[in-house]
């Protein structure tokens, strides 16, 4: 297809600039009543183009029209044979995916380390999953990929599961063997689904890992606005092969989806799908040199080391090359040699030297390098780096901050006695009656709640699961060190929600 086309986004600003009185929402009339502080900052033709959907503008959920020939562009852009634009970001792609695959009691088979939005997804559809435990480096204290072996057991002794899925790359760009795990799903003629909201520019660029369609994945969630050049929320669903309900997964996303979808939204998916299609590699050339250069650097500082396989001896052997790889656009700096914690590290080098990483860990800080990143970002994060090390290679962490570290460090928080046991599946726990407790309390109830550190948004606890004092320990030492924790009703952490009734 003629990648250089713009259907949706043409359409879009002729509507934008055609004279006529606006009797239809929203309510601001393309920025006429609009609040003049909003126009003074965003400019006024924003809002110009801010439609609904109007007969020329075609309909998500039924498009027959620029929508649908903007889907088909990506479709022929990413190696789909059909996708989706989402506007309630890979979150409602994810929870489609589950409900179009698994009806109330079915077996899907994921990692533990998988985002909240797929909680969501077994609440709603009442799936029940079965978690295999991701591989973990036990130095930084990270969750990987699942591995091959680890999912031929669980399909040994799940056979009637109706779905795998994994994640694509992890938050911190690892990638597990993909090609071999499609293959080996589809032995028990099942899709292979995966999140790869943070890998949308690999089939973009040959020095990047495979992406997962290209692999051999039946359906995959892609965020757009994290890696490309989309407007945060705007995600694409993909799909190839025979193996997913192209019908149910119609229906699943008008559940998911919101019946008011974003125009602005969508047009920045039709503009990013063409800037990456057809400027993609010299783009991404430009980001992985970027990205090796702030690497270098960082390397050369005493006391820092940047996440490679090299630098993570405890990494297990099935992560090393080939059958994994990392995203080199993906920068996570080991901090805990200086002394701090990447959530001090992480405020710092916001705070004093106005470099905002994505997230922190216990041990690292990670950093998004994407085409938007310019050569005086790289040394304004390594002249941070720098600087801090400076400030405190000779200063040792205070004990209320190092204990917990060293308590941890050689425990993996989903390979415990209690790890992946559920008590209750993660729709019945959610609806369950429920009562509040002090944290400590709540140890060995079930949960009726989600909990986790975002981000990543990777649920230490979901519904259903026994809270460990494992966990539980976990968790506030990461609200301590000034992690932030979300999804559950009291994010103090001072009381946890448990199903009444089950001790």
């Amino acid at each position: 297809m003629n990648q250089n086309q713009t259907p949706l986004l043409d359409a879009i600003i002729s509507n934008a600039k055609r004279p006529h009185a606006s009797f239809y929402t929203p309510g601001h009339k393309q920025g006429k009543g609009i609040s003049s502080k909003l126009v003074n900052y965003f400019g006024k033709s924003i809002f110009t183009a801010d439609l609904t959907e109007l007969t020329e503008l075609d309909c998500l959920f039924a498009p027959e029209g620029v929508i649908q020939q903007a889907q088909q562009l990506a479709a022929d852009a990413f190696g789909a044979s059909q996708t989706w634009f989402l506007v309630n970001g890979s979150t409602s792609g994810i929870e489609a995916a589950i409900l179009a695959t698994c009806c109330d009691r079915d077996k899907i088979i994921l990692p533990r380390n998988v985002h909240s939005s797929v909680i969501s997804g077994l609440i709603l559809s009442g799936a029940i999953p079965i978690f295999i435990n991701p591989e973990y480096d036990t130095n930084l204290n990270t969750a990987h990929s699942i591995t091959v072996e680890s999912l031929s057991k669980a399909l040994r002794q799940h056979p009637d599961a109706k779905a795998v899925m994994m994640v694509y790359p992890t938050y911190y760009g690892v990638c597990g063997d993909i090609k071999t795990i499609a293959g080996l799903t589809h032995k028990y003629n099942i899709p292979l689904i995966v999140d790869e909201a943070h890998g949308s520019h690999f089939a973009f660029h040959p020095q990047l890992p495979i992406d997962a369609l290209s692999a051999g994945a039946d359906l995959t969630v892609q965020s757009i606005h994290k890696t490309l050049g989309a407007i945060t929320q705007a995600s694409m669903l993909h799909v190839q092969g025979e193996k997913i309900n192209i019908n149910r997964l119609n229906k699943s996303l008008q559940l998911t989806q919101s019946t008011s979808p974003s125009y602005l939204l969508l047009a920045s998916l039709d503009a990013a799908r063409h800037q990456i299609a057809i400027h993609g590699q010299e783009l991404l050339t430009q980001t992985l040199q970027l990205s090796q250069k702030a690497r270098n650097k960082i390397n050369q500082i005493p006391g820092l080391s940047t996440l490679n396989h090299s630098l993570t001896p405890s990494l297990p052997h099935s992560l090393t090359p080939p059958t994994s790889s990392l995203d080199n656009t993906r920068l996570t700096a080991i901090v805990s040699e200086l002394g701090i914690t990447g959530f001090e590290a992480e405020e710092i080098l916001d705070d004093k030297f106005n470099v905002t990483p994505e997230f922190a860990s216990l041990k690292t800080v990670t950093f998004i390098i994407s085409l938007g990143n310019t050569e005086s970002d790289i040394e304004l994060l390594v002249k941070a780096f720098e600087t801090l090390a400076l400030d405190f290679r000779n200063k040792t962490l205070a004990l209320e901050f190092r204990k917990p570290l060293l308590e941890i460090k050689k425990r993996s928080l989903w390979n415990t006695p209690e790890s992946n046991i559920l008590h209750l599946s993660p729709r019945q726990a959610f609806f369950s009656s429920t009562e509040t407790l002090p944290i400590h309390k709540a140890i060995n109830r079930i949960s009726a709640e989600t909990v986790c550190p975002y981000p990543p948004g990777i649920p230490l606890l979901i519904p259903g699961e026994k809270i460990s004092s494992t966990v539980v320990e976990h968790l506030l030492n990461v609200k301590a060190m000034g992690g932030f924790i979300s999804n559950c009703a009291d994010t103090s952490l001072c009381t946890l929600k448990v199903v009444m009734g089950n001790c």
